[in-house]
């Protein structure tokens, strides 16, 4: 459900049923081909956004029933089909992506999440789509997750993210707690850092939390796999925590300790 080409994205997943793996992979291969087409390879800006607009085509062309031109979104349109889903939600990550090209800062924490409600929020919509499971409650619950999962990632990603130009942390909460982009691009984990990074931690943590119910409400193996999406997620701010706030020299992720505590908590679920 997030960036790093989805990794949270539950691709074939064991827990899934059999009957949606296919489907969840072709969307899979959508979100990422649109993702790569935005952040990889050495493109002009313009370009990047010439081929994100040809997927917006291909989009609008399944709206109007009409053959897509492309074997990638024929299987779009046979799956959108089947599973009676919209293209709302593709069509939000097409916009996010190409937001992505053009504005590589963010002013407000509003801001953000206006990004964040079509970066990752359309992701966890189609999931409770193929489940039948999208009605306003569950809607709302999954889009406080995936923003979370969203921000999560991008506070493991401060680094990576400087590389590419990009600074996701609101700029209102820099000025707030007195840290400049320099302290980012010469990785200084001070004191100011700590107290941003502590305060961007707890809001993502709340935000998660206030999602989590909808773990309990999912029947089956779904409400299993949303389990571990929302520990896994509150486990690395966790991590983020033990390392001081430092994810200049420790990105965190989940290793298999983390998996195995991670399946335990999940048969108490208490977040």
């Amino acid at each position: 459900m997030l960036n790093q080409h989805y990794e949270n994205f539950p691709v074939a997943s064991p827990l899934l049923p059999a009957h949606l793996r296919a489907p969840v992979r072709v969307i899979y291969a959508f979100a990422r081909s649109a993702d790569d087409l935005a952040d990889e390879g050495n493109a002009a800006p313009e370009a990047r956004l010439a081929s994100l607009r040809a997927y917006s085509a291909e989009l609008d062309r399944i709206d109007a029933h009409q053959p897509p031109h492309t074997e990638l979104f024929q299987q779009l349109a046979d799956t959108l089909r089947q599973h009676e889903l919209t293209t709302q939600p593709l069509h939000d990550l097409l916009s996010a992506f190409s937001q992505d090209v053009v504005q590589t800062r963010y002013p407000t924490y509003e801001r953000l999440l206006d990004y964040c409600a079509r970066s990752a929020n359309p992701v966890g919509r189609i999931m409770l789509g193929l489940f039948r499971q999208d009605q306003p409650p569950h809607l709302q619950r999954s889009d406080a997750i995936c923003s979370a999962l969203q921000i999560i990632n991008f506070l493991q990603d401060v680094a990576i993210d400087w590389t590419k130009g990009r600074v996701y942390l609101p700029q209102e909460d820099l000025d707030r707690f007195g840290v400049s982009e320099q302290q980012i691009a010469h990785a200084e984990a001070d004191a100011r850092w700590r107290a941003l990074m502590a305060f961007e931690v707890e809001r993502a943590r709340q935000l998660m939390r206030s999602g989590a119910p909808l773990a309990r409400d999912m029947p089956g193996r779904f409400g299993w796999e949303l389990r571990l999406i929302v520990l896994g997620g509150l486990r690395i701010l966790e991590k983020i925590e033990a390392v001081g706030f430092d994810v200049f020299r420790h990105r965190p992720t989940l290793n298999k300790h983390d998996w195995l505590l991670l399946g335990w908590r999940a048969l108490r679920f208490v977040v």
